[in-house]
């Protein structure tokens, strides 16, 4: 901490010699901050404890007035120590409502889905009668999430623009913000663009890394056009690995869980309904199936 004369000129380039030590005490002594702190602790603070905390108390005075742009985004806080005043400074909500989408951002992984999707909050979703089992069930799920990270997923079934999606980005930015990695993926685009991985071998790596993260959000599910190879040995294996790790999955499709084993059994060469009812079996055991309803907002 610096000295209190230091602190005096560098705040105060109009100070004279009549401005003596009485003075500037006094004056700090009358911010009304420093006042109500002493009156919380005058059981325990004295007049020496006071005098040997004057930097202190003249730097909590000066940030009242002069914001040091060293110290933006925080707000100091006066501290009582065994045998002085000290001073701590503490995160303003500003700041830490930047560090949380700047965690954010970090943490949710979009793949073929536009990046607005990160500002979406849960706290900002219209509750209405077709989403409210939704909404309840995410909420559900993120009270739990922090003492229990292998809960099972949704599967948000309904028609288009009801905001499957909308509140699917709002659980992902949710677990995103307490540090969590999230990949969000538009499962027909994803399908649609895996050839890009055959020139350098990468999609193995893209798998394991889809296949393990700590939460995935499959968005448009039967929407896609699968081929055998694309059903099989790179949706199976993803759903085959979170189901053996219990890694929370969530789901958006327009199709009810009912009629997708369907979609799963034409693949573009083959009708196989084994593999489909498999494959079916697993996004059972990740999702519990919530149908969400109302107007398609997207019109």
């Amino acid at each position: 901490m610096r000295a209190i004369n230091q602190l005096i000129i560098k705040n105060n380039s109009k100070l004279t010699k009549k401005n003596n030590f009485d003075e500037i005490r006094k004056q700090i002594l009358a911010d009304p901050k420093i006042q109500k702190f002493i009156n919380n602790y005058q059981d325990k603070i004295t007049d020496e404890m006071i005098n040997a905390s004057l930097s202190s108390l003249y730097e909590f005075y000066i940030s009242q007035h002069h914001k040091d742009p060293v110290i933006v985004g925080y707000r100091p806080e006066l501290m009582l120590s065994s045998n002085a005043i000290t001073l701590k400074y503490v995160p303003e909500e500003s700041k830490l409502a930047q560090d949380r989408d700047h965690s954010i951002k970090k943490h949710v992984c979009l793949i073929n889905l536009p990046l607005n999707l990160h500002n979406i909050r849960l706290s900002q979703v219209e509750v209405t009668v077709g989403r409210r089992t939704a909404i309840a069930k995410i909420q559900e799920f993120l009270r739990k999430y922090p003492t229990n990270v292998h809960q099972k997923g949704l599967y948000l079934s309904g028609d288009f623009g009801v905001g499957k999606t909308y509140l699917l980005a709002g659980l992902a930015n949710s677990i995103a913000a307490m540090n969590k990695q999230v990949i969000f993926l538009h499962l027909p685009t994803f399908i649609a663009n895996l050839a890009s991985h055959f020139g350098d071998n990468s999609l193995a790596n893209e798998v394991q890394r889809i296949a393990h993260c700590d939460l995935l959000i499959l968005d448009d599910v039967g929407a896609e056009i699968l081929s055998q190879w694309s059903r099989d040995e790179v949706l199976g294996i993803i759903l085959q690995a979170r189901m053996d790790n219990e890694l929370p999955t969530f789901f958006s499709s327009n199709f009810a869980m009912a009629d997708l084993e369907e979609h799963f059994k034409e693949t573009k060469n083959a009708i196989d309904p084994v593999k489909a009812a498999r494959l079916m079996e697993r996004v059972k055991t990740l999702a519990t199936e919530i149908i969400v309803s109302g107007p398609n907002r997207r019109s």
